[in-house]
């Protein structure tokens, strides 16, 4: 016989909110309706800078990080390359051992510095996972989730750029037990991002402030299909919109306000509860089901805007929002704040982060902490921690010896 093992990180995610907002009385069985998606771990934000801005960075300042927030930042980038490592426990008031591992990176390329090539590589483990905890003949498992991908970004001229992302995407969630004739084997998924940046410098007063826009539509691509395909689901394909104002405070002293929204391009899955009142309810919602199961993923991104039980008020509820700041002093030391809001009905993740940053010449060391709206939130205390290196400032290092 073989099993198959589902745990998706949204899962758990969804039924600690879901369990936190009913015990608040903030929410009934009907309304609560977020939006499920496979390979969740994609969300999550990899470094701890944008992580403490409230999940920020479609506008912001480049950095090596880019690559999830905004990879046609990476033609704008200051230095000639960096890469950046970072460490995040999840879900550590629940379990000690899941963890998110992120390695990224960028080279500009060309005479005139206005293009780059980047890559990151993610791994996300859901930690060891017993099949059968309370009898005999369970397995010790580690399933996992990871992705891999490569970018390109050029500068279409002084103030606007593009950029393009192509990534392979693993899941192992499953497994077989010992008695199974084959293997189980992970699903694999192949996505693209799509993203444009634009930067322009005006003057208030006497001061030369930095205005910013972007946007990045990631993960668009094919469906990913666990137990042989006979689970479907959609890639957590996002748009994200954002901007950020720069402007000095005194000499060496800047400060950053900015603030994203984000929309998951994934069609609504049918609830039976949405056709109970009907007089052939039961066969509607399979074939609506069935509809959403078949769905390819390019139909489910223009499906995602009007496909909603309650209407055009339920898909504004699908937005959720960042709002942050950065302090800089001389561009070596960081503090930053922001909050994170989701809805009640889709998910409720509402918290506030805190951070700070620490810069030489050859590397940089930022953290992060997650501070929840509400204490029984398994997001609260989360901390990340981002470690980058700076390569002109590792060559000026080894030059001058």
């Amino acid at each position: 016989m073989k099993l198959s093992l589902r745990i998706p990180a949204i899962s758990l995610l969804v039924a600690a909110f879901s369990l936190t907002a009913r015990a608040e009385g903030n929410i009934k069985n009907d309304e609560f309706n977020p939006i499920t998606t496979g390979v969740t771990s994609l969300s999550i934000a990899p470094d701890a800078r944008g992580a403490s801005m409230g999940d920020l960075g479609a506008a912001t300042d480049p950095d090596a990080n880019s690559q999830f927030w905004n990879p046609s930042k990476y033609a704008f980038a200051y230095s000639q390359a960096a890469v950046s490592l970072s460490y995040t426990p999840w879900l550590r008031k629940l379990v000690n051992d899941i963890f998110l591992a992120n390695l990224s990176g960028y080279w500009k390329i060309g005479s005139n510095d206005n293009q780059a090539v980047s890559a990151s590589l993610r791994y996300f483990s859901l930690g060891e996972v017993q099949t059968n905890p309370t009898g005999g003949g369970g397995q010790s498992l580690n399933p996992y989730e990871m992705s891999f991908d490569v970018g390109y970004s050029r500068k279409l001229s002084e103030k606007f750029s593009m950029g393009v992302v192509f990534r392979y995407i693993y899941s192992d969630l499953g497994f077989s037990d010992s008695y199974a004739s084959d293997q189980s084997t992970g699903a694999s998924a192949f996505s693209a991002d799509i993203s444009g940046y634009y930067t322009t410098y005006p003057i208030i007063g006497r001061n030369e402030c930095q205005w910013s826009w972007g946007w990045n539509i990631s993960n668009i691509g094919s469906k990913v299909s666990y137990n042989n395909g006979e689970d479907p689901a959609f890639l957590p394909t996002n748009l994200r919109l954002g901007t950020a104002f720069t402007f000095p405070l005194a000499d060496y002293h800047n400060l950053t306000i900015g603030l994203d929204a984000n929309k998951l391009l994934v069609p609504a899955k049918p609830r039976e509860s949405d056709y109970e009142d009907s007089p052939e309810g039961q066969r509607e919602y399979l074939d609506a089901l069935e509809d959403w199961e078949n769905m390819s993923s390019f139909t489910g991104i223009f499906k995602s805007f009007n496909d909603a039980p309650g209407g055009f008020k339920e898909e504004l509820r699908e937005i959720s929002w960042s709002l942050g700041a950065e302090y800089s002093y001389n561009n070596q030391f960081f503090l930053r704040a922001g909050y994170f809001y989701e809805n009640e009905f889709k998910g409720n993740r509402k918290y506030f982060s805190l951070g700070a940053g620490f810069s030489l010449n050859v590397v940089r060391l930022d953290a992060s902490y997650m501070i929840a709206a509400a204490q029984t939130s398994p997001l609260d205390q989360t901390l990340r921690f981002s470690l980058t290196f700076d390569m002109d400032g590792l060559k000026d290092m080894f030059g001058r010896r």
